[in-house]
């Protein structure tokens, strides 16, 4: 939400950490202690602005649902950037489980090893019905994959809370530009999102112990795969592949 919920961006930032409004555990951390999956903490300056930009809701200040969209964005922060559960302090590791369109429930430690996007895309279709494959994606190549098309991250907010803690059910946007290749599509540079319902369940000390997510994939894929095949790109008069001729993200 990731996968994803909206940290493409970030990663291979410096040690010094920045100050970032929307996870603030960023900004108590001891980095010395905690292990970074890039090296160092995450910054998210572009998807913040994106998020700024275009969010259809500016929540008030300690409203429950600024308090709920910032406790998503940390606890997808650390499900992307950190590498041990022990450094979580947005989970209760022993008793998390991740549920997705009702689908059986992962651990804590299945959702780190598999990465957010896969998690999150993880369905029973037949293999031929697939347009993406998680379990021959690995956590690296799944959030390449997402950083590649959507350069200006993917952004999160919150668009209604229905209840509050410790069962807290809430309605979700997620949303980005594809800019940028994906899986052998061309970018088509128009805004891909999809809307979806959640459920997060926590502890006395707002951990999150289970958070159920339903959403359609076919929302965001069908904004993905809009963009023609590279390899069925014409030709120039002049023999260059105008595919070829986009910049791509991989390579810079």
């Amino acid at each position: 939400m990731s996968s994803s919920a909206d940290a493409l961006e970030g990663g291979r930032s410096s040690l010094k950490l920045a100050a970032d409004k929307y996870r603030s555990i960023l900004n108590d951390e001891k980095t010395g202690n905690i292990r970074w999956r890039y090296g160092g903490p995450p910054i998210f300056n572009t998807v913040n602005k994106l998020f700024e930009e275009e969010r259809t809701h500016v929540w008030p200040e300690g409203s429950l649902e600024e308090t709920v969209q910032n406790a998503i964005k940390s606890w997808e922060m650390e499900f992307s950037h950190k590498i041990r559960l022990q450094d979580f302090k947005t989970t209760n590791p022993e008793k998390f489980k991740l549920f997705v369109n009702g689908r059986e429930g992962l651990s804590a430690e299945e959702t780190l090893r598999l990465g957010s996007y896969n998690a999150l895309l993880k369905n029973s279709l037949p293999q031929e019905f697939q347009y993406y494959k998680p379990e021959e994606e690995s956590f690296e190549s799944s959030h390449d994959a997402f950083r590649s098309a959507l350069p200006r991250g993917f952004a999160w907010e919150i668009l209604s809370v229905y209840s509050g803690p410790p069962v807290i059910a809430f309605k979700f946007r997620h949303w980005g530009y594809f800019e940028g290749t994906f899986k052998g599509h061309a970018p088509t540079g128009e805004m891909v999102q999809f809307l979806g319902l959640g459920v997060l369940k926590v502890d006395e000390s707002l951990r999150a112990e289970e958070i159920e997510i339903y959403y359609d994939p076919g929302e965001l894929f069908g904004g993905l795969l809009k963009g023609p095949p590279i390899s069925e790109t014409k030709t120039t008069d002049s023999g260059d592949n105008t595919a070829e001729k986009q910049s791509c993200p991989f390579t810079h």
